[in-house]
C-alpha cells in the first residue's frame, strides 16, 4: 500500500491553539465531535454551521445551539442548508438513529442559548470568518457538505484563503468497511453528493476521515460511561444521548458502544500521526447503482484522461490508532 504517515505535530505547534469552523447536524456522534472541539484547551471553535442530515435544518440548528450553551461557547451559530444542491436527493433523515430530536430524546434538556442565531446564512458565516483570518482556520464537517459547496459558490476565493478541509464522509473499502446506506454510499455523501463532489475536486487541502477508520475507533459502553459526572452535565447529557445510538448499533452490529465516527475528525487535527493518510484526488459516483460511492485515485497509473485528472490530490485516512482517539476524551470537562 502506497501510504505515508504524516509529520507529527512540532513541539513548539503542539501548545498552539487550532481556529476551527465545525459544520454539522448534530446528532449524536456530532455531540460528541462538539464537545472535543468546544471544550479541549487545543481548539479554538470560531463558529458552528448547521445544515440539514441527521434530522431538518431547523432541528440541527436548534441542537447546535443548545449543544454549544452546554459547552459554555458563546460563539456564532448559523442556519444552512435545509436540503441538497439536487433537491430530488432529498433522502429520509436519520431519526431511527438519532431520535426524532436528532440528540436520543435529550435535546429538550439543552439550556437555552446564549445569543441569537446568528442572521447570515451558514455559508455566508463561513465566507466571512475566512476571509477575516486567511490562511488560518480549518473547516471540519461532519454533515452533508453542503454548506461548504454553497460557500465556495459564494466566494470561491475562499478555497486559497482555507488552511485545512477535514470531513467525515465517505468509505473506500479498506477492511471490509464500505457503504453504510448503499452497499457503497456512505450516509453524509449519499445526502448530497453533488455537493461532496464539489467539496473533494476544490482547490484546498481536504482530508478524508471515512468509514474506513471511524469503524475502527469504537467507543465501548465502559468508556462512554466515563463521561457521567464530569463538565457539569455536559457528560451525563452526552452519556444519556449516547444509550438511544448504542442500542442502534448494538442491534446492528452487536459491537457493545457506537462508533466515533465524527469524533474522529475532530482527533485528526490534534494527533495527527495516529492516522495514516493515502494521497490522490477523489471523486463521487453521480450517477447509477453506485451513486454516493467515492473513489481516491491513488496510484495514479490510469492515464491523463480521467475523472479524476486535473483535480487535486486529497488525503484518504487509511488506518488509525483508534486508542489514541478515544484517549481524547479523558483530555475534556
Amino acid at each position: 500500500m502506497d501510504s505515508t504517515k504524516p509529520t507529527p505535530t512540532p513541539t513548539s505547534a503542539a501548545t498552539s491553539r487550532i481556529p476551527v469552523i465545525f459544520d454539522t447536524d448534530p446528532g449524536i456522534d456530532d455531540a460528541l465531535a462538539l464537545a472535543l472541539l468546544a471544550c479541549h484547551p487545543r481548539f479554538e471553535l470560531l463558529a458552528v454551521t448547521a445544515v440539514f442530515g441527521n434530522g431538518p435544518v431547523d432541528i440541527t440548528t436548534r441542537n447546535a445551539r443548545g449543544l454549544t450553551a452546554l459547552f459554555g461557547r458563546d460563539i456564532p451559530v448559523a442556519a444552512g442548508a435545509p436540503g441538497p444542491l439536487r433537491d430530488e436527493r432529498r433522502r429520509a433523515d436519520a431519526a431511527h438513529v438519532h431520535g426524532d430530536d436528532g440528540l436520543g430524546g435529550l435535546s429538550a434538556s439543552l439550556p437555552a442559548p446564549t445569543r441569537p442565531l446568528d442572521a447570515r446564512p451558514s455559508d455566508q458565516l463561513i465566507c466571512d470568518l475566512v476571509n477575516e483570518r486567511p490562511g488560518e482556520i480549518t473547516l471540519v464537517a461532519v454533515g452533508p457538505f453542503t454548506n461548504l459547496a454553497l460557500a465556495l459558490r459564494r466566494d470561491p476565493t475562499i478555497a486559497a484563503k482555507v488552511k485545512q478541509v477535514v470531513v467525515m464522509g465517505g468509505a473506500f473499502g479498506l477492511r471490509g468497511h464500505a457503504g453504510n446506506v448503499t452497499p457503497v454510499a456512505e450516509a453524509n455523501i449519499m445526502a448530497d453528493p453533488e455537493a461532496a463532489d464539489q467539496v473533494f475536486t476544490a482547490p484546498w487541502p481536504v482530508t478524508i476521515v471515512g468509514l474506513d477508520v471511524t469503524q475502527e475507533a469504537i467507543m465501548r459502553e465502559s468508556e462512554l460511561a466515563k463521561l457521567r459526572g464530569r463538565g457539569q452535565g455536559a457528560g451525563d447529557l452526552l452519556w444519556l444521548a449516547t444509550r438511544h445510538y448504542q442500542q442502534f448499533y448494538d442491534a446492528r452490529d452487536g459491537i457493545g458502544g457506537i462508533y466515533a465516527h465524527d469524533a474522529s475528525a475532530a482527533a485528526i487535527l490534534l494527533v495527527p500521526d495516529a492516522f495514516t493518510l493515502r494521497a490522490g484526488p477523489v471523486r463521487v459516483v453521480l450517477e447509477g447503482i453506485a451513486t454516493g460511492q467515492t473513489i481516491q485515485d491513488w496510484r495514479g497509473e490510469h492515464g491523463s484522461q480521467t475523472p479524476w485528472s486535473g483535480h487535486p490530490a486529497q488525503q484518504v485516512c487509511v488506518e488509525v490508532d483508534a486508542a489514541r482517539v478515544l484517549a481524547l476524551f479523558d483530555e475534556i470537562f
